[in-house]
């Protein structure tokens, strides 16, 4: 009995301001997740794990010397990176890449839409609060794209892993309330009436089927950092085009996504202690994300603009589609054609927009890979 009482005595005299605080956010994540729907798969597992590991002395970290639940899951999903890979190979079992096939040319607005990432790390940077690896990770928001921001975070920055998942997962889902702001501003409404031509093309299914296989091999020649994530992305790709594989491509798009979403959720709210997410650099990373997400997509309006200067009147591109390059997959392409459809009804860019959209699902692994590649590089030099 008296064991018993200086136990439960033990967690009431361990509780915290910190402790509070961490159960307060972690509240506020579940609140979201339920009431407004934000990304209720990653955020309401991540609020509630950030709760178990701020209860004092709680099992879930640590169960008489031995690591509990939660850190198990940590050091066999996150430190491995298992979780992230795992999550990679349902989003390709996800993703149609025949919009992007069918408009190649959307490949470049991919590539531009990921500036945010490299003018945030250079800003991170140069707080001096941030060494450049836990730059480069903070920067890696910009990608919209949590899987990816993830991995470079475990690799580069696990004490900020909490803050940079709740950042990418939580403005991933605001899409829709940051994106049109900064599109308006940079475009004018003849701009925005702007219509594109869009002709629609069989692709072969060897075409489907080569893609992914040709992607992976050229982007780990060129990038071998790159194979992990690519590689990862292509094979479920592969699986989902190859039409033999049905029940594994569907498995992958509903149980292994449902399943690993789960763990990775709950995991990443294993590291919210509140020693290490009560600190001014995770508001500064919050803050830096959305960041991120704005350049981001000021970065595709503005390459639009420019690819204009020398199309003829005819050809040109409707600039709102640049803010489609993120890899906010499909949120960013729907928040494009809506704002087209509120400017003319008439007008209809979704497939342009969903094209770059997918090609903004390339870009932001390419790019997480150039900068797990080249940032030790820089740091050896």
């Amino acid at each position: 009995m008296n064991e018993l009482v200086r136990e439960i005595g033990s967690g009431v005299l361990g509780l915290t301001a910190g402790n509070l605080i961490m159960f307060v956010i972690g509240g506020v994540l579940i609140f979201l997740a339920i009431r407004y729907e934000y990304e209720p798969m990653l955020l309401l597992p991540i609020g509630f794990g950030a709760i178990l590991v701020n209860i004092p002395l709680s099992s879930a970290l640590s169960f008489d010397g031995e690591p509990g639940f939660l850190k198990i899951l940590y050091n066999a999903g996150i430190v491995t990176e298992l979780f992230p890979v795992l999550i990679f190979i349902a989003v390709g079992a996800m993703i149609d890449f025949k919009p992007l096939l069918q408009n190649p040319f959307m490949l470049f607005f991919g590539a531009a839409a990921q500036f945010g990432i490299f003018f945030t790390m250079m800003f991170a940077l140069a707080t001096g609060q941030f060494d450049l690896k836990e730059a480069a990770a903070v920067g890696i928001i910009g990608a919209a794209d949590g899987p990816t921001s993830i991995f470079v975070a475990s690799k580069f920055a696990q004490n900020y892993l909490g803050p940079i998942s709740v950042a990418a997962y939580s403005y991933m889902s605001l899409v829709p309330l940051i994106q049109p702001p900064v599109i308006r501003a940079l475009t004018t409404k003849k701009e925005r009436l702007i219509r594109m031509k869009y002709a629609e093309t069989a692709i072969p299914g060897v075409v489907e089927i080569l893609f992914p296989i040709v992607i992976t091999l050229v982007a780990g020649i060129l990038a071998p950092m790159s194979v992990a994530l690519i590689g990862a992305l292509m094979f479920g790709n592969l699986v989902r085009v190859c039409g033999v594989l049905e029940r594994l491509s569907l498995s992958a798009q509903n149980e292994l996504a449902n399943l690993v979403t789960l763990l990775l959720g709950i995991t990443i709210g294993s590291t919210m202690t509140a020693e290490a997410f009560l600190d001014v650099r995770t508001l500064m990373i919050l803050g830096m994300g959305l960041v991120a997400f704005v350049f981001d997509t000021a970065g595709g309006v503005l390459f639009a603009k420019l690819i204009n200067l020398f199309l003829p009147a005819g050809k040109k591109v409707n600039p709102m589609i640049g803010a489609s390059g993120i890899s906010a997959f499909p949120m960013s392409g729907r928040v494009v054609q809506r704002m087209a459809a509120k400017e003319d009804p008439g007008n209809f860019i979704l497939m342009q927009a969903m094209s770059a959209n997918v090609a903004g699902q390339l870009g932001s692994v390419v790019a997480g890979s150039l900068v797990l590649a080249l940032v030790p590089i820089i740091m050896l030099g």
